[in-house]
């Protein structure tokens, strides 16, 4: 990174909504946030979280936790305050940097220091060190951890060191548009997550990276138009409003590369979108444990090839990935039986950070156990079909049945709960509560979405709540069923996993 710095010092390195800055400038930024960071206390190795909007102070950080040589712990805004507490005191963070509106979010998460951007916040980088520090570090050593939940809802880190993000983040760009210093790379989703597996990519080559701030879709076309962007990553729900609204032609001008992940996408809006940005949209599937291990041009996507239906499929594995389907035996099974997708690919998850028994279960001779259900073809192409376990992804995020249902159990007058993905047009799939109460009346369903709303945060509570005074329904040994009570909302769908 400073070496493209050095290399590309005139050139445009971020653009946000307020100002461009070239590679000299965001650098040296970069240089006094990580000083910055170092009069705070913080060494090498040490965690510093994130709570931010995709805007220039969120470059400052990843830049700034780089030079410092400090392990980036990206939080999700739309978390709630427990989470965020979960997530920083489970990393060991000794600092946590947020924008202002963040703030009061953070109430329940003891820290050494909170550093909000506020009014003063360039007076004081602006009086940080301007001295780049130059740490030296290994390939070894930690660069980022990521979250991804674990099967009790609470969020689970997933480490990178600085070899695997590097490897990580190339095998995200290798089935793109070639990258160079005349590319545009913008970010419709944050940088501090998905997004930014092209952020690093795109400034080691020397390109811009433009920061399209919170995410609306007539703003986001016309900074690509503007800004002449090249690549970019989005999730499915931001293609689907891109490529529906009205001034969606413009981006097809520049537009080389738009990398589609995150969640399934139907096949209705990758249609339309190809009809609307042409041969320029790839597909990629992965988790945060394993990731890229699918990707799929264009070419590949909406081809018609005998054997295959690319349009259901997640792509095709990638040369750096092996891939297998396995059956609870955890016995490899012939091309096109369905079982788990188990994985290895350069970059993937070495732990769950300080949970060694989680990580034992999900990680077993070298090989991730993905707890996705799919199949190969004999093309290569990959499809999810199912998942091994309840957990729902809706727009993008991951949300586990059992902590909606812990949050609902405690409201009065519930008896029991079962939370279940169901199909939803927008966001693919969203999650449906089934709730047994003491007596007809005794609760209102808004009771349970405002209480799931105020202690998960609003992309976690139900859409839609069922009460009945029946008790749920339970294996010979007690255990809630809640396939039973999801079959029915997806009869006529050909796999129980939906896209945006």
């Amino acid at each position: 990174m400073r070496q493209a710095a050095r290399a590309n010092a005139h050139r445009p390195a971020i653009v946000s909504e307020e100002r461009t800055l070239d590679f000299a400038g965001a650098w040296q930024r970069g240089v006094r946030m990580a000083n910055g960071l170092r009069a705070l206390g913080v060494r090498p190795g040490d965690r510093v979280a994130g709570l931010e909007d995709n805007n220039l102070g969120a470059a400052d950080l990843l830049l700034g936790c780089a030079i410092a040589g400090a392990v980036r712990v990206p939080l999700y805004p739309r978390n709630s305050p427990g989470a965020h507490a979960h997530m920083v005191e489970g990393t060991e963070c000794r600092v946590v940097v947020c924008d202002e509106h963040y703030a009061a979010s953070l109430a329940e998460t003891r820290v050494e220091h909170v550093l909000a951007r506020d009014g003063g916040y360039e007076r004081w980088l602006a009086a940080q060190d301007d001295r780049d520090p130059e740490i030296p570090l290994a390939p070894d050593d930690w660069y980022v951890i990521r979250h991804s939940a674990g099967t009790t809802g609470k969020p689970k880190g997933v480490a990178y060191t600085q070899h695997d993000w590097v490897a990580n983040c190339r095998n995200w760009v290798f089935p793109l548009e070639r990258l160079h210093a005349g590319s545009v790379v913008g970010h419709a989703g944050p940088i501090s997550h998905a997004s930014g597996y092209l952020f690093i990519p795109g400034w080691l080559c020397g390109a811009a990276n433009v920061l399209f701030g919170a995410f609306d879709a007539g703003k986001v076309l016309g900074m690509i138009a503007e800004h002449g962007v090249s690549h970019m990553f989005a999730v499915p729900t931001m293609v689907q409003a891109l490529s529906t609204h009205p001034e969606a032609a413009a981006a097809r001008a520049t537009l080389g590369s738009l990398l589609i992940g995150g969640a399934p996408i139907t096949d209705a809006t990758a249609l339309h979108a190809h009809e609307v940005f042409g041969d320029v949209m790839f597909q990629i599937y992965g988790q945060t444990e394993a990731v890229p291990l699918t990707t799929m041009s264009s070419a590949e996507w909406f081809a018609d090839i005998e054997g295959s239906e690319p349009l259901r499929a997640a792509g095709r594995v990638i040369p750096w990935a092996r891939v297998e389907i396995r059956d609870e035996g955890d016995n490899t099974l012939p091309i096109g039986e369905e079982g788990e997708i188990v994985a290895q690919v350069e970059g993937q998850m070495h732990e769950f950070w300080g949970d060694p028994e989680l990580t034992a279960t999900r990680l077993i001779d070298g090989w991730v156990h993905t707890r996705d259900v799919g199949r190969l073809d004999e093309n290569g192409y990959l499809y999810v079909l199912d998942r091994v376990d309840d957990m729902i992804v809706s727009g993008g995020f991951n949300i586990w049945p059992a902590e909606l249902e812990s949050v609902i159990a405690d409201v009065p007058g519930v008896v029991e709960a079962a939370v279940f993905g169901v199909p939803d047009e927008r966001w693919g799939e969203s999650p449906m509560a089934v709730v047994c109460v003491s007596e007809a009346g005794a609760v209102a369903e808004e009771q349970v979405i405002a209480a799931c709303r105020e202690r998960l945060g609003s992309y976690k509570k139900p859409a839609r709540v069922e009460l009945t005074t029946e008790p749920l329904p339970k294996s010979v040994v007690g255990k809630l069923l809640r396939k039973q009570l999801r079959e029915p909302h997806w009869a006529g769908h050909e796999r129980r996993v939906s896209g945006a």
